[in-house]
């Protein structure tokens, strides 16, 4: 209760954070640019005929959608955490009355309004571009898309975090960050959609925390999967929410007995 009292307020600072450094803010937006270099080496593959069941106008939504959520479901939180850990200002969050990871999340979840400002131009342009048909019309399915949207948030933060805490016992988690980063780009469809992975690969991999980061949205938003899969896909994505909800805070619990300050 008491986090729910002081969430209004953490989220109307790290807002002002954000408004703070928007040029930053902006130029990080900026780099996500890999969707629309995939959009245009897709459709360029797909002129000489479709791939499967995507051809240029489905790639096109794909890597528009893909993008949309990009932007809507990014994290910093490692990069956060990994200075303060390094410069000992770790201190200050653990004197506040709230669980130090609930104001990180705030400080992540409070810059989603200047993402979704973002967002919807895109939304609109790509209607207007490719047709209405392109996104669901299943009720159903449009109501998973705030939830699909916020899972995938969740599961970009929560992973980021758990990474970022192994810094307690480290000097830098970065490098393993990459990994999974690298791991990501390949395995969530953000470079390829994952209905052209060989049929045993993707098997394997729909059951991966990757493709519920990005792919479950992007084709649920779509309507590239049916009712019942998105339903078992959110199921699949809010269990490894809970999954790596619970293994950061047990990390953490863990690290903070070995957390000692040191630097400026």
């Amino acid at each position: 209760m008491r986090a729910l009292r002081a969430l209004p307020g953490m989220l109307r600072v790290g807002f002002a954070s954000a408004l703070a450094y928007r040029a930053e803010f902006l130029i990080w937006v900026l780099a996500y640019t890999m969707p629309l270099i995939m959009l245009a080496l897709w459709t360029r593959v797909a002129a000489e005929g479709p791939i499967g069941r995507l051809g240029e106008h489905e790639f096109s939504a794909y890597f528009v959608a893909t993008l949309m959520v990009r932007l809507g479901t990014g994290a910093w939180v490692i990069w956060d955490m990994n200075f303060e850990i390094r410069q000992g200002t770790l201190q200050r969050r653990l004197l506040w009355p709230i669980h130090a990871l609930l104001t990180y999340l705030a400080e992540n979840l409070a810059a989603l309004p200047m993402r979704l400002v973002l967002v919807l131009p895109i939304a609109i342009g790509a209607t207007a571009w490719l047709g209405s048909s392109i996104w669901t019309r299943d009720p159903v399915q449009l109501a998973l898309i705030p939830c699909s949207w916020f899972g995938a948030f969740l599961l970009t933060f929560l992973p980021m975090a758990t990474i970022g805490m192994l810094a307690l016992w480290s000097e830098s988690t970065l490098s393993l960050f990459d990994l999974w980063l690298a791991l990501y780009t390949v395995l969530s469809g953000y470079v390829v959609p994952l209905e052209l992975f060989p049929p045993g690969l993707g098997s394997l991999v729909a059951w991966l925390p990757f493709r519920q980061m990005l792919a479950f949205p992007v084709e649920n938003m779509l309507g590239l999967i049916d009712r019942e899969r998105a339903l078992s896909d959110l199921a699949l994505q809010w269990g490894y929410v809970l999954a790596f909800g619970v293994l950061a805070h047990a990390l953490w619990r863990a690290g903070l007995k070995r957390f000692a300050a040191f630097g400026g």
